[in-house]
């Protein structure tokens, strides 16, 4: 079992910032990626963000390319998303994910074990 908690979320108004993290704890060798989601109401949960622990690459949604980074701290088990010149549309709950899994694409949330609870971001204009 892996468990995620992310935080960092908030207000802030356009082209502001915010970096999310998430703690995985338990068996995170079980492992092979991270990846950051979103769903805002009435809208599909979809893929922000991932980033595969060997090797290190990473991969973005277009709507954020450019304004998004993900990154990761192996020594405190923590991923992070650093958001830059947010938009209203970035509005949504942010959830962290973790999956063992090869095959398909990245953003296919089937892909993924483990969730964690969310953290909601909310960007005014």
């Amino acid at each position: 079992q892996v468990q995620l908690v992310e935080s960092g979320g908030g207000s802030v108004q356009a082209g502001g910032s915010l970096r999310l993290s998430c703690v995985a704890s338990g068996n995170t060798y079980s492992s092979n990626y991270m990846a950051w989601f979103r769903q805002a109401p009435g809208k599909e949960r979809e893929g922000v963000a991932v980033v595969y622990f060997h090797g290190g690459m990473t991969y973005y949604a277009d709507s954020v390319k450019g304004r998004f980074t993900i990154s990761q701290d192996n020594a405190k088990n923590t991923v992070y998303l650093q958001m830059n010149s947010l938009k209203p549309e970035d509005t949504a709950m942010y959830y962290c994910a973790a999956g063992s899994t090869y095959g398909g694409r990245w953003f296919q949330t089937y892909r993924y074990d483990y969730w964690g609870q969310g953290t909601q971001v909310t960007v005014s204009s």
